[in-house]
């Protein structure tokens, strides 16, 4: 799976779960750049992900992400 396609698909996730049509994200966008990103809508959203591209993170891999480029990094790892 290609860098694009994870994040196109993380995007439709990020939409839905924040019900926000106008996200885009970057290989730097942060939770303190999405408006009611706090940490019960992190757990949410991983759940999610990891649902949508039918992986599981290790609970070191969550905690360790800065950014939703190393997001990306790590399903593409995880979905090889």
């Amino acid at each position: 799976m290609t860098k694009e396609m994870i994040f196109s698909k993380l995007e439709e996730i990020f939409q839905d779960v924040f019900d926000r049509d106008s996200i885009e994200l970057k290989d730097e966008t942060t939770a303190a750049d999405i408006e009611g990103w706090d940490s019960l809508m992190h757990i949410t959203l991983i759940g999610v992900i990891e649902d949508e591209f039918g992986i599981k993170f290790p609970m070191k891999d969550i905690v360790g992400l800065k950014n939703v480029g190393q997001l990306a990094e790590k399903i593409g790892e995880l979905c090889k």
